[in-house]
């Protein structure tokens, strides 16, 4: 098939262009290189996985750039959105609105002119009511808990919009339609700056880089999270575009969230380094508790978490302290 990745450069885009890349497929990637990086698109020989009349670095933003990326395309899986740590999210909500909607909305209606036939959209957890995520141990998250629709951050709001703009199109038989709603995504290749980094990826930078940089936890560390490792996603990925189009969103996490306390903790222990954990409460730590009821996700992907947190955090972790050097 031909395929195109759009932000096919980033920590999941990538990842899902080796997979499909030694399934044998033609695929194409659409990036602005913002957070995605050139380097990451490399296989073990350090050759390209896509070759160069096939990278597309775009901003999606431009409608008209959109047609030209998904001209002739099989099937999109549309990873590319703007987002970053907490601190960036919460500083620039306008921005990322306006962002996201414009690159959701664009690429959908680029794919319906170009009548691509598959369209993979990506969500977040992040869409689901604040509400519902303002307290410790809710009970898991099912599909439907995301209406009434309340996020807490523009982001949420942006990427539900573009959940409900792909069901609109889906309904109306403009293309099939797959959409799967991710919890926190991590493992490498993953963002270090600190101010695009999320927070597995900046404990395993504060660890690495100590005492040069303190090792300052945001928040209480009390809050939690349902962490699935990228190669989980990818596999979900995959599973969709065979099983699980125009069948309304898909979550994809575990049933058991981790707190910021207990990563931090198990970072410094892969440090193995004497490292005092400090905890700033004037930072915002975000919903406090999520997880994810993944029964849809079995019974129509066949899919369930394989990576444990501990080795996808040593995974990741290695790859950090090798990207800075430190390795």
């Amino acid at each position: 098939m031909k395929i195109l990745v759009t932000g096919g450069a980033g920590m999941i885009g990538s990842n899902l262009v080796r997979r499909l890349a030694g399934q044998g497929h033609e695929v194409f990637v659409a990036d602005n290189f913002w957070r995605g990086k050139r380097e990451y698109l490399l296989g073990e020989d350090a050759r390209p996985l896509v070759p160069a009349e096939r990278l597309f670095e775009v901003d999606l933003r431009d409608h008209d750039a959109c047609l030209r990326a998904t001209r002739g395309m099989d099937a999109v899986f549309h990873l590319a959105d703007i987002v970053a740590g907490i601190n960036f999210v919460f500083a620039n909500q306008l921005f990322l609105w306006r962002a996201n909607v414009l690159i959701n909305s664009n690429v959908l209606d680029a794919c319906v002119a170009n009548k691509v036939g598959r369209y993979v959209y990506v969500g977040t957890a992040c869409s689901f009511p604040k509400s519902k995520q303002s307290y410790l141990n809710p009970p898991p998250f099912r599909e439907q808990d995301v209406y009434p629709a309340e996020p807490e951050s523009a982001y949420g709001w942006s990427k539900l919009m573009g959940e409900y703009e792909a069901e609109l199109a889906g309904q109306e038989g403009r293309l099939e339609v797959g959409i799967l709603r991710l919890h926190n995504v991590y493992g490498p290749p993953c963002e270090l700056d600190p101010e695009k980094s999320q927070v597995i990826p900046a404990l395993c930078r504060k660890a690495i880089l100590h005492p040069a940089e303190p090792f300052v936890v945001w928040g209480s560390g009390n809050q939690r999270r349902a962490f699935v490792h990228v190669d989980d996603i990818v596999d979900a990925l995959e599973a969709v575009l065979d099983r699980g189009m125009n069948q309304g969103a898909i979550q994809i996490g575990p049933s058991e969230s981790v707190s910021i306390r207990e990563i931090a903790e198990k970072v410094v222990a892969l440090s193995g380094r004497d490292i005092a954990i400090q905890y700033d409460a004037t930072r915002p730590e975000g919903d406090m508790d999520r997880t994810a009821d993944w029964s849809k996700a079995a019974r129509v992907l066949g899919w369930a978490p394989r990576v444990d947190i501990d080795r996808g955090l040593a995974a990741t972790y290695a790859w950090c302290a090798r990207h800075l050097g430190r390795g």
